[in-house]
């Protein structure tokens, strides 16, 4: 198993050049290089789920689940850019909590909060954990050029390259790439023979809201 910390994001390796998402497609696949790995059973969330299937465009993996992948607005929603923007404000608000995380993350009430956006289920989450990852996330170096990217840019994926298995797994509901909104594209134009996956009353972050069922959903599609 390879869990690879994407380029510019906190204990990853910095970009080199022009931020953009075929630099961090670019990342994942040399460090898939580097451990020898030519083809794998591949998952990521959100733009994880996003590069995962680039990397299944470029013939890197053997199956894909992608779960609540980013880009995915149909031609001419130009709502994406009120959810760009929202991350680029929730960046700030991140950079301003990371120095009081432990007294925020002390109560019900705090962790709640912390997690309002991307959970629905939260009190089985570790607040260290939660700790952990709004660090991460305020560490993210490439955020607001990745932001300014997708504005400016936009998203693509060559779907018809894609010839492995792809399982799409959403909840009903995520508040940052809301369901079925935010999955148009995916649903309609690249992937709309790919087995999808609804989960009702799950968040954003499947794997974070209800992990045991996240993983089984995983490890039910990809095996060898």
């Amino acid at each position: 198993m390879l869990a690879v910390t994407l380029a510019g994001h906190a204990g990853g390796p910095p970009i080199e050049g022009e931020v953009s998402a075929a630099a961090l497609v670019d990342g994942v696949e040399q460090a898939m290089d580097a451990n020898g790995i030519e083809r794998a059973h591949l998952v990521g969330c959100s733009l994880g789920g996003y590069i995962a299937l680039q990397l299944a465009a470029r013939g890197r993996a053997k199956s894909v689940v992608a779960l609540a992948p980013a880009g995915g607005w149909a031609p001419g929603d130009e709502s994406f850019r009120e959810t760009l923007a929202f991350f680029r404000t929730m960046q700030d608000m991140l950079r301003a909590a990371v120095p009081y995380a432990e007294t925020i993350l002390a109560s019900p009430e705090g962790r709640r909060r912390a997690t309002e956006f991307a959970t629905v289920n939260f009190e089985h989450i570790p607040a260290d954990l939660l700790a952990h990852q709004m660090r991460g996330a305020a560490g993210c170096k490439a955020a607001v050029p990745l932001i300014e990217y997708a504005e400016r840019e936009g998203w693509s994926l060559d779907a018809e390259r894609i010839d492995c298995p792809v399982r799409v797994v959403w909840g009903t509901e995520d508040r940052l790439l809301p369901w079925p909104r935010a999955a148009a594209r995916f649903r309609e134009e690249w992937l709309p023979m790919a087995d999808w996956v609804v989960l009702e009353d799950v968040g954003h972050a499947l794997q974070m809201d209800v992990p045991l069922e996240t993983a089984q959903l995983v490890l039910d599609f990809s095996r060898d």
